[in-house]
């Protein structure tokens, strides 16, 4: 269906999609002929017609023809629904006058534009466009208006033939406004000689849009542009998965299938990315390895910076006996050799690491150290990866610990293209302090690390703590694995259970599975019961019961607090299905409560949700009583949890109070940064600790059903897991150490750097 007209007023228009309701003035032979092809409308049919839809640069007093469909809305009546649109030139006088008076140019009215066309008549345009000077002979408009006029007319001109361009090659409104705004006429030229840059300059164009585009513009399949872009493509997604480099047949290989075709010069196109400052190619073990350009130099000036920071000055046996025997008789604890060694350690050298699994006496080496240090009058700041790691981390030691993004400073302006973060504490500006005790250290990735080392000023003490045996970080890197593998820093492994006898099930059996010691399970056991299910179904009613009766109360905790970790997103058992299946359990529908769907997700208030990408510049706040806000500040990272506090559908936003008592508002559009988290990944949790976990465990990908993963699901329960499934499955998860492979190297660009 068609529909031509004048836009008599603009109602509504949002600036960010293009949403568009306006008023269209109907000529009365398009009223007659609307009327007699569309009968079941007739009635309503009028002078005015409101339509609705993406309707970018419309501007009132434009000729435009609409297709689309007419709809009843059940508020407002009948509209019409556009699907796509033409704007057509005045073609007589009045219309000319129409047009120039409406507003749409700014500076023109209604009586300017009046004398504009009595002067040049229906020559207006071509005067405008060719020959604007001539503008000037009209009262009221001098030679700078002139131009000003036919600047305006000649962008709206250029913009509008763009979007027909860009139209043409399967781009959508909203996106082709973005990329005119971005490139204005020289879009022309990217388009015919490298469509790729799109994807490099501008958010939200990745590969494949700017792919179809290029192929739609009728690029080779072969095209160098293409296969650079595709191998960059292919390479940052490789540096998503968590590997800082990748190797260069495997890249290549990666690459070509993606395009679908044969790349037979990877050398040379490799080369040319080197010369662009896009990638480093490197030799790590005799394997030819590609990097991120950025990537690489991060590595490299995170190894730099350690060494940098790397000293020894070890303390006198005696005096540190004497201090250390002090402490044990004030603390009422007694140290064991490693533990000591930790201390003596941190008192001495520039950079420690301490390492080691649940129950080998982390916390009570760091509160050691911490009186050590405190002893001799020395400023200590303590940090973990997220919110929940540095609260365990306070109620631990008694100190107050923070973010490692808080204790930065997190700024919220954007940096390189990757990290994404800025922060107020760098090499300029470095934190003041004496020593610096990082926990968690498994969690931290190359980015946050080299922004951490920045911070760290020259003498200050930086402490590393975390268990190696932890899956990585959700970012690139393998930073606490690559340090202690280069061998070139104070090392020190805790491996004795303390109070094995006391320790309970967690514990031990932990470390029998990090060991691949296959043993004993059974219900029977206080903190580590397995419940034997053979199918998906069994298994879920099982959970359910689990989080929502028996757990909360063994472990005197709420149903929120009792976490459901799975190896999968996907499948009878992942990550999606179960917070579909946990939400109707435990926050089911009720009219006390507003929920809103949002993409193919229904959030409720008193949802548990995560954070599922780091965000730098959403802000929050610290409330108090009654709600006043007495801190605020930047950021919410990837893995963040909180519960669904307030849902507002006038406002179109819902406020999530996260850990640490910090309010974010989100606006619908920003809930695709958000999803339930009843159930999580075990990726996801790490870093975390809770009451009780549940794991379900009966199929799923090799890859995923592995003993890392498992060793990390079972050390985030604090008093009680929970393994619902086949015992089957659980056996061969500890036999299997065959965790997926991160590529990283900077234990070689540590080694590299030293000598």
């Amino acid at each position: 269906m068609q529909i031509k007209g004048y836009v008599e007023k603009i109602i509504y228009t949002n600036s960010d999609n293009g949403h568009t309701i306006l008023d269209v003035s109907l000529t009365s032979d398009e009223i007659k002929r609307l009327r007699t092809e569309c009968p079941d409308y007739a009635d309503d049919i009028e002078d005015e017609m409101v339509c609705v839809g993406t309707l970018h640069l419309i501007n009132a007093g434009e000729y435009v023809v609409f297709n689309g469909d007419f709809t009843v809305h059940q508020t407002y009546g009948l509209q019409f629904k556009v699907t796509s649109y033409e704007e057509s030139r005045p073609e007589d006088m009045d219309s000319i006058e129409r047009y120039l008076g409406s507003g749409a140019i700014k500076g023109v009215g209604p009586a300017l534009a009046a004398r504009i066309v009595r002067h040049f008549k229906m020559d207006t345009f071509r005067v405008i466009e060719e020959n604007p000077e001539e503008l000037s002979q009209v009262k009221g408009i001098s030679n700078r208006m002139a131009m000003e006029i036919a600047d305006q007319v000649a962008e709206k001109k250029g913009m509008r033939n763009a979007m027909l361009f860009l139209g043409k090659l399967g781009i959508g409104m909203n996106l082709a406004v973005k990329i005119y705004k971005e490139y204005g006429e020289k879009i022309y030229d990217i388009i015919q000689n490298n469509p790729y840059k799109l994807a490099d300059d501008m958010e939200g164009v990745g590969f494949k849009i700017a792919d179809e585009i290029a192929r739609n513009s009728g690029m080779e399949l072969n095209s160098p542009f293409r296969i650079k872009s595709g191998i960059l493509y292919a390479l940052s997604a490789a540096v998503s998965a968590g590997h800082t480099y990748y190797p260069m047949d495997a890249l290549i290989e990666e690459a070509g299938r993606l395009l679908g075709v044969f790349i037979d010069n990877p050398e040379e196109i490799l080369t040319d990315l080197m010369i662009d400052r896009k990638v480093m190619v490197r030799d790590v073990d005799g394997t030819k390895a590609v990097y991120l350009y950025s990537v690489y130099h991060t590595e490299l000036a995170i190894a730099h910076r350690l060494l940098a920071l790397k000293f020894e000055n070890m303390p006198d046996d005696k005096t540190l006996e004497k201090d250390l025997h002090s402490i044990e008789k004030e603390e009422n604890i007694t140290l064991e050799a490693m533990q000591r060694e930790a201390v003596r350690a941190s008192a001495g050298s520039g950079i420690v690491i301490i390492t080691g699994g649940p129950g080998t006496g982390k916390t009570t080496t760091i509160n050691t150290i911490i009186r050590y240090f405190e002893r001799k009058g020395m400023d200590i700041m303590l940090a973990a990866p997220t919110g929940r790691a540095a609260k365990r981390m306070t109620e631990a030691t008694g100190h107050e610990a923070q973010t490692i993004h808080r204790m930065l400073e997190l700024s919220g302006t954007l940096s390189d293209e990757i990290s994404n973060a800025s922060f107020e504490r760098n090499e300029s500006n470095p934190l003041e302090t004496d020593v610096v005790i990082i926990d968690e250290m498994s969690m931290v990735d190359i980015f946050l690390m080299n922004s951490l080392l920045k911070a760290i000023a020259d003498g200050t003490r930086l402490i590393l703590v975390g268990d190696a045996n932890q899956l990585p970080s959700v970012g690139p890197g393998n930073v606490l694995k690559d340090i202690i593998a280069s061998g070139c820093f104070n090392t020190v492994r805790l491996a004795k259970i303390f109070r094995q006898e006391e320790a309970g099930d967690i514990v031990v059996n932990a470390h029998k599975i990090n060991e691949g010691e296959l043993f004993e399970i059974g219900p029977s056991s206080k903190d580590f019961p397995f419940i034997r299910r053979a199918d998906a179904n069994a298994i879920i009613n099982a959970l359910v019961t689990l989080v929502k009766v028996k757990l909360p109360a063994y472990t005197d905790c709420s149903p929120n607090d009792v976490q459901v970790l799975t190896p999968t997103r996907k499948g009878s058992l992942g990550v999606e299905r179960l917070n579909t299946v946990l939400q109707q359990f435990l926050n089911p529908p009720s009219n006390s409560k507003v929920e809103k769907e949002i993409g193919s997700i229904i959030f409720r208030e008193g949802d548990k949700v995560m954070q599922i990408k780091n965000n730098y510049k959403i802000p929050w706040e610290v409330r108090g009583r009654n709600g006043i806000p007495v801190e605020n500040g930047m950021g919410v990272f990837n893995g963040d949890m909180g519960i669904v506090d307030n849902i507002n559908l006038y406002l179109s936003e819902m406020t999530v109070r996260f850990d640490e008592e910090r309010y974010v508002t989100y606006s619908f559009k920003e809930a695709d940064e958000l999803e339930h988290a009843y159930a999580v990944t075990v990726h996801k949790s790490q870093g975390s600790e809770y009451p009780a976990v549940v794991l379900p465990l009966l199929d799923g990908p090799r890859m995923l059903m592995n003993r890392n993963i498992l060793y990390t699901a079972v050390t985030r329960a604090r008093k009680c897991i929970c393994i619902v499934g086949s015992d089957q499955t659980f056996y061969n998860m500890i036999s299997n150490e065959n965790e997926q492979k991160r590529f990283s190297s900077l234990d070689i660009r540590i080694r590299e750097a030293e000598i």
